[in-house]
C-alpha cells in the first residue's frame, strides 16, 4: 500500500517502492539434537558428530540463523542450548560433552519438540528445522518430531554391521536423510 501512496499519479519508478519488515523475515531456527550414547562412543562417532555440529553452527551463523542443541544419553536428555544467536566460540561449549550409557532417543526428541514448539509461539514465521545425529543403535522406534518445517536425519553409522534404522526414521517421518561422511564430505569441499 506504501508503494501506491508514493507513486500517487505518477508514472512508476523503483524510488516509489516501499518495503514493510515482516516476521517472515525472521532467520531460520536449527534444533540440533545429538546422540551422546555409548555406542556413538565408538569408532570415534560422537567426536566425529561433534565435529560436524560445530560446522552446522559456522554456517548458521555465517546465515545469521537461531541455533538450539538438545542431547541425549545414558538415560536421560538434556537441552543445552536454548534457541539463540549461534557464535564463532561454539566449539569451546561442544567440546567437553560426553557420552555413554543407553538410548533415550525418544527423550531426546520430545525435549527438541518441546523446544520447537516455544520457538513457534514466540516467532510463528520463523523457519524450524531439525537436525538428528544419531547412528540410530536403539530398539526405541520413536515418532515423528513435531514442530519443525524440515528434518534432517544425520548417519553416523557404518561398517559391516550398519543397521539401516536412520534411513528407516527418514522414511517413516518423510524426512531428509543424509550418512554423516557424505555431509562431512560437502563441508571440506566448501558447499
Amino acid at each position: 500500500m506504501g508503494t501506491l501512496r508514493a507513486k500517487r499519479n505518477m508514472p512508476f519508478d523503483a524510488k516509489h517502492l516501499r518495503f514493510r519488515r515482516t516476521h517472515a523475515d525472521a532467520a531460520a531456527l536449527h534444533c540440533f539434537v545429538l546422540d551422546c550414547s555409548g555406542s556413538m562412543l565408538a569408532r570415534e562417532r560422537l567426536a566425529r558428530a561433534k565435529g560436524l555440529l560445530v560446522a552446522l553452527f559456522d554456517r548458521a551463523y555465517r546465515e545469521r540463523a537461531e541455533v538450539a542443541l538438545v542431547c541425549f544419553g545414558g538415560g536421560r536428555a538434556e537441552v543445552r542450548r536454548q534457541p539463540g544467536a549461534a557464535h564463532w566460540w561454539n566449539e569451546r561449549w561442544i567440546a567437553p560433552i560426553g557420552g555413554g550409557g543407553g538410548t533415550p532417543i525418544s527423550l531426546g526428541l520430545q525435549s527438541a519438540t518441546n523446544v520447537l514448539e516455544r520457538a513457534a509461539r514466540r516467532k510463528p514465521a520463523q523457519k524450524r528445522w531439525l537436525w538428528l545425529l544419531t547412528d540410530g543403535r536403539t530398539n526405541e522406534t520413536p515418532a515423528v518430531p513435531h514442530g519443525a518445517d524440515r528434518i534432517v536425519v544425520v548417519d553416523f553409522d557404518e561398517g559391516f554391521a550398519h543397521a539401516g534404522r536412520c534411513e528407516t526414521f527418514a522414511r517413516a517421518w518423510r524426512a531428509e536423510y543424509v550418512h554423516s561422511n557424505a555431509l562431512a564430505h560437502s563441508y571440506q569441499r566448501g558447499v
